[in-house]
């Protein structure tokens, strides 16, 4: 009983800190948001650049250069 008391308050709490993080941008407040430093990824181009290197040294191994690093994903 107590046990489902504690629960119920848990998840009453939770579900209130969540909610508590929504809130309403405004139109004059969208262009701060759309700057590319507040994206996740603000350099995309770089992002896929060193996935590609990254793979292209992963595949080194698989197709049997073992030498100058490859195989590993080191830098």
């Amino acid at each position: 009983m107590k046990s489902t008391i504690m629960l119920s308050l848990f998840s009453l709490f939770l579900l209130a800190v969540i909610l508590s993080g929504c809130s309403e941008v405004s139109a004059w407040q969208r262009g701060h948001l759309a700057k590319p430093h507040m994206a996740v990824q603000p350099h995309p181009l770089q992002v896929v650049l060193r996935g590609h290197i990254y793979g292209s040294r992963e595949a080194a191994l698989a197709s049997g250069a073992n030498e100058g690093g490859g195989g590993c994903g080191c830098y």
